[in-house]
């Protein structure tokens, strides 16, 4: 946590001890050292924040702020590098604790709205989604940075919610939050709470994953159902005055990962996490950077019934409707049985399927098999069907 969201004011850790036992013990102590250790005594108290609803003082760099950091983000996040609250973490190399390899680093931000929803919230979702960047580079995650921007009146409350969903996300990954910021904005300058997040990892392995990897008769394959995240966000604002069954795919991905790399080996071209622009736009990117064509089956698509009933409402195609807690790989052919086995092994990986083939032509586009026995292109949205779902 950087010294922008803690305290810069030095206080020596047993100092507070000291002076308040010779304050006990010596009636001869000036005024000054009697204030002094009156202060000390109060800075060695565990930090509560008081207040119901952030205020712009919160992201002053002050008192109030020194007390948000450590009554709400040091307190969940709390471990020793974090602890040293300086202006960035010091991090140990991997080679150090018996690990070569290299680093894998990455960056998001999430604006997702609204903050909390089915399966989920913000703070999980960014935790999440940062481990996931790091996971499809084949890297394990180790260490992530967070920044808050606060928006005055946000109900602290919500705040210690997300968090705690935060720490909890980062200890089921086995990830670290080392360090971070805070801002506080003006009312109405932002919509309650957005993230931005950083992460590192390491390449543990001798794999290098590229959208441009793919070759004539490698399959697509998928983790599990797709769309549940879009269609979730979409239905918890309530604007279909739709109820149903449904909750955020929100998920690591770096186990399973791990698993089908053990598994696939040198076999893996390309992982990503079906996010913004779900399906589709991996398969496109592909494509282009490939100059291949990803011939998709649509009858192999894991789509859940009330995905595909939302999606129609809406008049889009499950194949854009973003996840969370989904992977698309390319394989080569002959290690794809291995592949599939590998995602089935783990439970995040129960509906993964096989749903395509990369062919040679024609180059740079995707194709849909359809149900009916056509075929369709399957191109790249103009804009976002679903804007805010992460």
């Amino acid at each position: 946590m950087t010294r922008d969201l803690g305290s810069n004011i030095p206080v020596r850790a047993n100092w507070a001890e000291e002076a308040v036992a010779a304050h006990a013990g010596a009636e001869h102590l000036t005024r000054e050292e009697q204030v002094l250790a009156r202060i000390a005594k109060a800075r060695a108290r565990k930090a509560k924040i008081k207040e119901e609803r952030i205020t712009l003082s919160h992201g002053a760099g002050g008192k109030a702020t020194q007390t948000l950091i450590e009554a709400v983000f040091l307190d969940a996040f709390r471990n020793p590098v974090l602890e040293q609250l300086e202006d960035g973490a010091q991090l140990a190399p991997a080679w150090s604790n018996g690990v070569t390899g290299r680093l894998a680093f990455t960056t998001d931000s999430y604006v997702v709205s609204p903050l909390f929803f089915p399966g989920g919230d913000i703070g999980d979702l960014a935790v999440n989604g940062t481990v996931n960047d790091l996971a499809m580079c084949g890297a394990r995650p180790l260490y992530l940075s967070c920044g808050f921007i606060l928006e005055e009146g946000f109900p602290v409350a919500d705040l210690q919610r997300i968090v705690a969903s935060m720490a909890a996300a980062a200890e089921a990954a086995g990830v670290q939050i080392v360090t971070g910021d805070t801002k506080v904005v003006e009312r109405g300058k932002a919509d309650g709470c957005y993230i931005n997040t950083a992460g590192v990892g390491v390449l543990e392995r001798p794999v290098v994953l590229s959208a441009a990897a793919a070759q004539p008769g490698d399959v697509v394959l998928v983790s599990g159902p797709i769309g549940d995240h879009g269609v979730t966000v979409m239905l918890a604002r309530g604007e279909l005055d739709i109820s149903a069954d449904i909750v955020s795919d929100t998920a690591p991905l770096h186990e399973i990962t791990a698993g089908l790399l053990d598994a696939a080996g040198d076999g893996v071209r390309l992982l990503r996490d079906a996010t913004r622009g779900g399906v589709a736009t991996i398969c496109n990117e592909v494509a282009v950077a490939s100059q291949v064509a990803v011939v998709l089956d649509e009858a192999a698509l894991p789509v859940r019934p009330v995905v595909n009933g939302a999606s129609e409402l809406l008049g889009i195609d499950p194949l854009y409707v973003a996840c969370e807690g989904r992977l698309v790989a390319v394989v080569a052919a002959e290690q794809a049985d291995a592949a599939l086995a590998a995602l089935h092994a783990h439970p995040l990986g129960d509906g993964a399927a096989v749903i395509g083939t990369i062919k040679d032509d024609p180059p740079g586009l995707v194709l849909l098999r359809t149900a009916f026995g056509g075929t369709r292109i399957v191109d790249l949205l103009v804009g976002d069907p679903l804007p805010r779902i992460c």
